[in-house]
């Protein structure tokens, strides 16, 4: 039997997507450092809404580009105005 060779481009690797030159994913820089805010408010109202999706969600730190640290201040804060009625448990 005849043994076949395969062409150098064609390697089984999946898929035919170009290759991105320089790098991965652009890093996300969040609102909270830009701004140098220390202390999230649960009374700032403007603030938390801009870290609450559409539809009342609360947004993933891989969206916003907030640490840890603050993600959990975030969440924190947001719960707060909720319960006391600051904010909305949705939109609709």
């Amino acid at each position: 039997m005849a043994r076949m060779e395969r062409d150098s481009d064609d390697r089984g690797r999946g898929s035919n997507r170009p290759v991105r030159s320089g790098g991965g994913r652009r890093r996300r820089t969040s609102r909270l450092s830009s701004e140098k805010i220390d202390y999230i408010d649960y009374k700032d109202i403007k603030l938390l809404q801009s870290f609450i999706a559409e539809n009342g969600k609360i947004m993933p730190r891989r969206l916003t580009g907030v640490t840890a640290w603050q993600q959990r201040k975030l969440t924190e804060a947001i719960k707060r105005a909720r319960n006391i009625a600051l904010l909305p448990y949705t939109k609709y």
